[in-house]
């Protein structure tokens, strides 16, 4: 056969491949519509028919002075003023509500492809107040019109939640993908986890993160007849199975109170960042400070720390002059490294304490050439390593041998200086 020929029969197997994928090729069947829509939309959820099938929507507006425990939900703009104000980077920083989403999932379960959200709760700003959309799924069979539906994939946004960098955006990312030839792509959004911020600014204050706790302690919402969130599978398939929609309505009312207390929880978490030491606990400013020293914010973590050493007493301002220390230290202003190192030893516990040790040590040695006050530090720091049940024993043993050079090297200089 010549080549000329092999050619154009490899072409033709082509257009027979290309044919047989094009037939292969499926088109979306639109599902059944649910037998209990009515039942639905007696209780209040509005029908929505699109290409991919049915959804339920839930939909309600809140005035600016709507009031979610201490907080009006108009304070979100005094928020915005005061990053405007203040001028700070910030990861939780936002200066207006542009493409702002409050957004909180209820899903099937909690990992796996099998888990589906049932529920996708959108709060937004609108004029004069916020609007909640809520968008339940009307059965799994209808993924694809609820997706669809969100609108989530529409334009770049930024997204506000509470833990929803770890699971509810992966989530919705993970639908959409098992949806690729039916939805168009998510896009990458802006995010915003409170759940990270509460972490940073309540650790050793709050003995648990969730967010009903939070809420208690310290926004003054107090839930009344919720519905625990684990319930939130159980009750969603019952519903679809009976096609009593009544119980599901509490889990609709546990996400809106999720999505409201973003907003407060938001605004609670700006005031701290930005303002003065006001009511909150020396532990929550001190965590402040450090974030913002994690940040490279020098000088607004070395005033808050300094702050907080001089509003409160000495036995909570440990790990204040801690941190202070090596803000302080990192200016070159090691006398007053020096003195805050000190100050916070009594105070804190014992792995930090042999860091302020050490710290103490190395300033004695490199710039004061005071090597028995070196070395007095370094063997307090090797004391502490020796009787502590803390470490492992391989990295005691590394430890401790770090340790012992600074010694040997202090006892040298020290004898050099004697001649």
């Amino acid at each position: 056969m010549s080549y000329e020929n092999k050619i154009l029969q490899m072409k033709k197997m082509l257009k027979k491949v290309s044919k047989t994928e094009q037939e292969q090729k499926k088109v979306f069947k639109k599902p059944a519509e649910p037998v209990y829509a009515k039942q639905w939309e007696e209780v209040g959820l509005k029908r929505i028919d699109n290409d991919y099938g049915t959804v339920f929507l839930l939909e309600k507006h809140y005035p600016a002075e709507y009031q979610h425990g201490d907080f009006h939900l108009g304070e979100l703009y005094d928020a915005f003023q005061l990053w405007e104000s203040t001028n700070h980077q910030h990861p939780i920083a936002l200066t207006d509500d542009v493409n702002l989403v409050f957004y909180d999932t209820e899903t099937t379960g909690l990992k796996g492809v099998g888990t589906q959200i049932f529920l996708n709760g959108i709060l937004e700003a609108e004029q004069d107040g916020f609007v909640l959309k809520q968008f339940v799924l009307a059965d799994p069979s209808h993924e694809v019109a609820f997706l669809w539906e969100s609108k989530l994939w529409k334009e770049n946004k930024t997204i506000v939640t509470y833990n929803g960098k770890s699971f509810d955006w992966p989530q919705l990312q993970t639908r959409f993908t098992l949806h690729k030839k039916d939805l168009p792509k998510l896009p990458e959004q802006k995010q915003i986890d409170l759940l990270h911020g509460s972490k940073r600014i309540w650790k050793n204050d709050l003995s648990r993160m969730k967010l009903s706790q939070v809420e208690e302690e310290k926004l003054g919402f107090h839930r009344k007849g919720d519905i625990p969130g684990y319930l939130a599978p159980i009750i969603y398939l019952d519903a679809v199975k009976s096609g009593d929609p009544s119980t599901l309505m509490k889990i609709l009312e546990h996400n809106e109170n999720d999505l409201l207390s973003l907003i407060t929880l938001y605004i609670q978490a700006t005031k701290l960042l930005c303002e003065g030491i006001q009511e909150e606990s020396a532990t929550t400013y001190t965590n402040i400070g450090k974030w913002f020293g994690d940040l490279s914010d020098s000088a607004k973590s070395g005033e808050i720390l300094e702050q907080v050493t001089r509003q409160y007493n000495s036995n909570e301002t440990g790990y204040a002059f801690f941190h202070l220390a090596f803000q302080q230290k990192k200016q070159h202003n090691f006398e007053q490294a020096y003195y805050s190192f000190n100050q916070a030893i009594p105070y804190i516990e014992e792995r930090q304490q042999i860091i302020a040790y050490i710290e103490l040590a190395k300033i004695d040695e490199h710039r004061h050439q005071n090597y028995e006050q070196a070395l007095f530090y370094t063997k307090q720091a090797y004391q502490l390593v020796q009787d502590s049940l803390l470490w492992e024993k391989d990295q005691k043993q590394r430890k401790l041998k770090e340790i012992e050079k600074r010694c040997l090297r202090n006892e040298k200089k020290k004898l050099l200086l004697g001649k």
